[in-house]
Order: structure tokens, then sequence, then C-alpha cells
């Protein structure tokens, strides 16, 4: 098991056992990510490749986005024991791609592409379709800029109908994003080239702020939990900066479709 984790100088991935009671720590394996009391990134998922991939915010700070020398606002990619994973685009280096603000959402299609959520300031969230060594534009650029050497995201919104967490492509292809600001589950279809289609706003308002959405329709260990009947699961995030309803904050498993 990988814990994200802050500590009293910055954040890090520690390796911890869990033997059914309690959790025992063990080695860290990536630190010197700088903290702050948000924006720190954070998201821990295993590639279908079979390394570790890391999501780090920006701390309030922007600059860093654009420092190869800095693991802050990047996608990390690791080995089990934190080593730069083979094949990364920059040798000796964790960074998988760069230019991000604030990731919160990593996931896989079938055909092993990711794609990841992110935080905007003021104006536009992201979707995006990741390929390593790619610039995503943070600072320079938020959302579709058509500038040269920065990828554009598949799609954007408004920050006041996304504010971005968790993703999960879903057993029928599409990429479900928690929302938290947006009170909502997004689903964005995808075509056979991982183009965004015209996304569906799901569950607006009717469970508060979402973090995390995770699918497993083939029953492995996709993220945290597994629905290896296909449901999707969701946790609320209302106990800070939302609005309680009874019994928050809590884990929801939802069928597909979801009306």
């Amino acid at each position: 098991m990988f814990v994200y984790l802050t500590s009293r100088n910055d954040n890090r991935v520690m390796r911890m056992t869990f033997d059914g009671i309690a959790l025992t720590p063990g080695a860290v394996i990536v630190k010197g990510i700088a903290k702050a009391g948000n924006h720190d990134g954070g998201r821990l998922a295993f590639g279908p490749d079979g390394y570790l991939y890391i999501s780090t915010g920006d701390a309030g700070v922007r600059d860093p986005a654009q420092d190869k020398g800095s693991l802050s606002v990047k996608i990390l990619r690791v080995t089990a024991d934190g080593a730069p994973a083979p094949g990364n685009p920059f040798p000796g280096s964790p960074i998988w791609s760069l230019g991000h603000r604030n990731v919160q959402g990593m996931d896989w299609d079938k055909a092993g592409t990711l794609y990841a959520s992110e935080f905007g300031q003021n104006t536009w969230d992201e979707l995006n379709r990741i390929e390593p060594g790619r610039n995503y534009g943070w600072p320079v650029v938020e959302g579709t800029a058509h500038s040269s050497g920065f990828v554009d995201p598949i799609h954007q919104w408004p920050t006041a109908d996304a504010s971005p967490s968790g993703i999960a492509v879903g057993a029928d292809g599409a990429i479900y994003m928690a929302a938290l600001r947006g009170e909502s589950l997004w689903r964005i279809p995808l075509d056979g080239n991982g183009n965004a289609g015209t996304p569906k706003r799901l569950l607006q308002g009717r469970y508060g702020r979402l973090r995390t959405v995770v699918s497993a329709p083939d029953g492995r260990l996709r993220t945290v939990v597994s629905a290896p009947d296909g449901r999707l699961w969701l946790v609320t995030s209302n106990t800070f900066r939302g609005t309680l309803q009874p019994g928050d904050d809590r884990i929801l498993a939802l069928r597909l479709p979801i009306q």
C-alpha cells in the first residue's frame, strides 16, 4: 500500500503495510514535494505498465510548474522503490509530464492512454490526455490556448461548474469526473482516438461535493477499491467547504447508466 501524506516539512509518498487491522509505516519512497494548505495534488495510481504515477500540486507557487528540477506541479512516474521509472522522458528524472496546476484525478482507458483532471485558477478547469514529456501550459496558459509548445485540454469547464477531483474510465468507455464546487458527476464520452465528445452533467446537487470516483468493470483492483459488477464508487466531500447532508461524508455505489 502506498500513501501520499504531508509531513512537517514536505509532501511525500510512503509505502505502508496493512495486516487487516492496522497500518504499519514503511519506507519513504518519494520526498521533497512542496506542501501548502491546499493545491497539494496527491493522487496515486499504478498504471497498466506497473509503475506508480503521482500527481503533485503547485502548493500556491506558480513557477515550479515549468521547472524540470522541481517535483511540484507535475505528474511523476516511479518504481515501487521511488526511483525514476524506465522510459521516463527526462533521463534520471521521475517527471512524466509538466505544466500542471493541481492534478487530482488520473485513470487509463483500455488502450493504456492516461487521462488527468486539473484545477484551473479563475477561468478554466481541464481534462487532459497525458503524453510523456509534454507540457500542459501552467502558469503561462490556462485552458485552451492553441499556443506552440503547450498541450490543450481535450475539454474544459468554467471553474464554477467543475473544480474537478477524481476521474475513472467506466465500463462504457466514458470518463466519469467528480466535481467539487460543481457538485456533479460529469460523463465525458471518448471516441476511438481518445478525443472528448459532449459532456453530460449527472447528479447535479444531489450528493453535494464529489471527491473521488472509481470504476473496476473487470474485477481488478484498479485504484483503491474494486467494483467487479461494473458499478461506480463515489466519495463525497462535504465536511470541508460543503453543505452537510445526512450521513456525510459517505461512499456511494451507483450502477451505470446513471440518470
